[in-house]
């Protein structure tokens, strides 16, 4: 089944329905197709309320879908012979008040079946791997956010899985823990794993994910790998910094649209100009020279996947 995506949805939808008397219903996922290979890292984004959870849940089995087909490594979505290949790291993990960090791994190891000889023997090296060696005997009381965040990925490796769906992994982490959990997630690739990462931090889903997939109110907006979500081609952005007449500045730059200016000082202002093609730049430059104004700073803004989300979601929907 190695040929097999990793995760695989066709059509799928889930309709939640409230009440008892007036039934009311509720629409999360709207007939979503795409696959995630093997050996990827996949993101899935999208604003609250747009289904990420819930198609996450119908794949660990955690709820059933409503129509549609959903598989998992191979096996019908929440397959249990599936379950025991996936590593899971909540968004909010809740760990026992009383444990320290090498009693959680023996408590989250037997929930996952595994035998306290295999928990012994990996406990330190994935303990080491997500940087906690050093507070394994501490209580969970006196770790930090992002030492939790750290012990709960210690705990989706602990079985070693094939298929690991991490929620907002960098959540709490400082710049430094977010480097080291990005580096451990390019370990994994490196060793054939599969990562499904849910996060709102578009930034570091720009850094870590092969392909990405959009959703929208239950739909899927948009799904391929950066290159494809974030054409080039469609503009850019030129940001300058400039000083001399404001109005002689605006009558340079002609008709292009200006997205933002800022005002810094008398005759130091910056704008941001959204241009179409590189003739364009040497145009306006030229313009700004003719009519008397300095250009103290000036850099090309490439479109990155928050632009590009969200001009996808301010695109009208199918329904």
């Amino acid at each position: 089944m190695t040929d097999s995506p990793a995760i695989a949805a066709e059509h799928l939808s889930k309709t939640y329905r409230e009440g008892i008397l007036r039934r009311r219903s509720q629409a999360a996922l709207k007939g979503v197709s795409f696959d995630v290979r093997r050996g990827e890292i996949f993101g899935l984004l999208g604003p609250n309320g747009a289904g990420k959870t819930t198609f996450v849940k119908i794949m660990l089995g955690i709820i059933r879908k409503s129509g549609g087909q959903a598989t998992m490594l191979g096996h019908n979505a929440g397959a249990r012979t599936a379950r025991k290949q996936v590593g899971y790291l909540p968004e909010h993990l809740r760990v026992p008040r009383h444990l320290n960090g090498l009693s959680a791994l023996r408590y989250f190891g037997k929930l996952s079946g595994l035998p306290s000889k295999l928990i012994r023997e990996r406990q330190y090296s994935v303990l080491e791997m997500v940087g906690l060696t050093d507070r394994a005997k501490d209580r969970v009381t006196k770790y930090s956010k992002g030492m939790l965040q750290r012990l709960g990925l210690a705990q989706a490796l602990l079985h070693s899985p094939e298929l690991l769906f991490l929620d907002e992994p960098t959540d709490g982490l400082d710049p430094v823990g977010r480097s080291d959990v990005r580096q451990i997630i390019f370990e994994l690739k490196e060793q054939g794993r599969t990562i499904f990462l849910n996060s709102h931090l578009l930034q570091e889903v720009e850094m870590v994910c092969d392909r990405v997939a959009i959703l929208d109110q239950g739909e899927l907006r948009s799904v391929g790998t950066l290159q494809e979500i974030m054409p080039r081609g469609d503009g850019f952005e030129l940001e300058l910094e400039l000083r001399g007449d404001g109005n002689q500045a605006r009558a340079a730059i002609g008709q292009h649209p200006i997205i933002h200016s800022q005002a810094h000082a008398e005759n130091h202002f910056s704008v941001t100009v959204e241009l179409q093609e590189q003739d364009q730049v040497d145009i306006c430059i030229d313009n700004l020279r003719q009519h008397g104004i300095s250009i103290e700073r000036l850099a090309r803004r490439r479109i990155s996947l928050e632009d590009a989300f969200l001009k996808i979601l301010s695109q009208p929907r199918n329904s």
